[in-house]
């Protein structure tokens, strides 16, 4: 049984940028630009202007370089991930990911 108030995941002070669409909105609206401050694998904190409601779900992409996951100098990879709105603050919002996301090499 897990005590209230801790985490389950180790989480990492981590700023990627970040690009996130609203499923189901039409492919002409730009997407949210947000930095993510708070990371783990099952979800992040985004610091963005435009925080979408709680409940809102989303696609969003993530570049980092892979010489941070395993020191491969010179080569970047793109995550796709999927997930939703789990709190607002004025400062961003947190999302929780989808399980399921793609990792591919960047050129």
């Amino acid at each position: 049984m897990l005590e209230t108030g801790k985490r389950e995941m180790e989480r990492f002070s981590l700023e990627l940028p970040a690009k996130i669409s609203v499923v189901g909105e039409k492919e002409e609206a730009s997407p949210i630009e947000a930095t993510t401050t708070d990371i783990c694998a099952g979800g992040a904190f985004f610091h963005t202007d435009r925080p979408l409601p709680v409940g809102t779900k989303m696609h969003f992409d993530l570049v980092l370089s892979l010489e941070d996951l395993k020191k491969l100098e010179g080569k970047r990879a793109s995550i796709q991930i999927k997930g939703a709105v789990v709190r607002v603050s004025e400062e961003g919002m947190a999302i929780s990911f989808d399980e399921n996301y793609e990792i591919s090499p960047l050129d």
